[in-house]
């Protein structure tokens, strides 16, 4: 078996910037790099970060060993020095990002590196897989917990997941953005993700009839039996065979936890047709789990027309976030460092919404103090603070005539120190840590953030000094090249 060093998951050319580094004498340059994103997946009005987890584990355990040293070493572009220096390599620079589960918006950063160009550059592509992955899908699942409210959701993909990684790092996510349960028993097992699991269709064929096959799982598994009703009539056989061996087999000895579940049709009618037969038998304890290509919109929809569901599981909608499978998120220098002076850069583009926000930045959200909602962020320089008993003027960095005043408001600095110096100051969180983190960040949003339709846009201001730096920049830039053409 081929052993696997993540540290090795880099792209190509960052070797081969690194090695240019450090033989044009930029081994020691401090930089500073922002990981952000600039659209919301599904054209929704907010996303949710994850992976963090992901990436301390990756910067406490990165270095290159010999084998990776000779390979390196056989593509016979990289200079002796170089490859000397990767044999002893550790990550020595600091690392400041938001906490695993907070909301974020286009623009912000997310994670903060200030290290030598060399160490900034060779973890870029890890950064970039791990958020961009685990962001998407706590944001798919914060959308499906959304309209699923307070009904049950079972994270169910891991067979359709884009590889085993995804599987596992995917359920932990959907966790994070609200999912109840996985179907994945390594989840549960290496990740404290609770695992729940029903009856297979193949179950019920094993047996000489369905009656059989439910009255056969019910003895194995009395005290939490879920019945599958549609491996060949629904209404005719699977739920009047669930009804008899309930009343039968597991009332009788005093079981109520029990559920069936629909896995094709139509699931509205079916849902419907079922709870009237339940209840008619004296079962209203029973519930309904749904499940079948299930998405956010078809959950609203369900439930919108009064279909008694209890429990949604999810699959490949979730587990690959169909709908939007790509998050986007970028890896670009902001800053570097000149004798201890921060000096901000800039990348310029034809389009707009790539010219990048230059320098090493704080990321506050201002809530109001009465509703607790969170109403803007603003982005400043480094050194800025902001004077809460004093109004708070901010403006639409796009459209800078627009301005809002608050002055019943809190703030708050979202960009938290995880690494100082190469050494991890950020203390563990458990994952229900971080889902209840999750959770209060959703609710600290306004309802009409949610709409899965025309969402409420959220905004992420700039101050005067860091827009002006950011203006002064494009300014330079264009002058320079007004002069150059001349």
């Amino acid at each position: 078996m081929v052993k696997i060093n993540e540290s090795m998951l880099i792209d190509f050319y960052e070797f081969t910037m690194a090695n240019g580094y450090f033989e044009h004498g930029f081994k020691d340059r401090i930089v500073y790099f922002d990981l952000f994103f600039r659209t919301i997946p599904s054209r929704g009005g907010y996303a949710v970060m994850a992976g963090l987890k992901s990436v301390i584990d990756y910067i406490e355990n990165l270095s290159f060993d010999d084998e990776d040293v000779a390979y390196l070493r056989k593509r016979k572009l990289f200079d002796d020095d170089f490859l000397t220096f990767l044999s002893t390599f550790r990550f020595t620079g600091d690392i400041y990002a938001l906490e695993e589960g907070t909301v974020i918006f286009p623009g912000e950063p997310i994670l903060t590196v200030r290290a030598t160009a060399i160490e900034a550059q060779l973890i870029e592509t890890f950064l970039l897989v791990a958020i961009n992955h685990q962001s998407l899908i706590a944001t798919k699942a914060s959308r499906l917990k959304h309209a699923a409210g307070n009904r049950v959701l079972i994270e169910m993909g891991a067979r359709r997941a884009h590889g085993v990684s995804s599987a596992n790092l995917g359920a932990r996510a959907a966790y994070i953005g609200g999912a109840d349960f996985t179907s994945n028993t390594y989840a549960d097992r290496h990740l404290s993700i609770p695992a729940a699991g029903t009856m297979a269709h193949s179950w019920i064929q094993l047996f000489d009839s369905e009656l059989d096959a439910f009255r056969a799982y019910a003895k194995t598994y009395p005290s939490s039996t879920t019945f599958l009703v549609d491996t060949y009539d629904t209404l005719k056989s699977g739920v009047p065979n669930a009804i008899k061996v309930i009343k039968e087999d597991l009332k009788p000895k005093g079981i109520n936890n029990v559920a069936i579940r629909i896995d094709s049709g139509d699931l509205t009618y079916l849902a419907k047709c079922a709870r009237k037969m339940l209840d008619e038998a004296g079962l209203p304890e029973c519930k309904i789990v749904a499940s079948n290509a299930l998405d956010e919109h078809l959950i609203k929809a369900l439930i919108d027309q009064g279909a008694p569901i209890d429990v949604f599981g999810v699959g490949e909608r979730l587990i690959t976030a169909k709908s939007d499978p790509v998050f986007g998120g970028v890896y670009k220098l902001v800053a570097t460092e000149d004798d201890g002076r921060v000096v901000p850069k800039i990348k310029i583009s034809d389009n707009p919404a790539k010219i990048t926000t230059p320098h090493f930045k704080k990321l506050y959200r201002i809530y109001d103090k009465d509703t607790g909602k969170a109403q803007a962020d603003l982005l400043t320089v480094h050194d800025e603070t902001i004077d809460t008993t004093k109004p708070l003027t901010i403006f639409n960095p796009e459209h800078t005539w627009q301005t809002t005043t608050y002055e019943n408001y809190t703030v708050k600095n979202l960009l938290t120190p995880i690494f100082n110096h190469g050494k991890r100051v950020y203390p563990d969180k458990t994952v229900e840590e971080v889902r209840a983190h999750c959770k209060a960040q959703l609710d600290a949003l306004w309802p009409e953030m949610k709409r899965f339709e025309h969402p409420h846009k959220y905004y992420v201001d700039l101050s005067q000094k860091l827009w002006d730096i950011k203006m002064d920049l494009i300014n330079t830039h264009r002058n320079r090249i007004a002069t150059q053409n001349q």
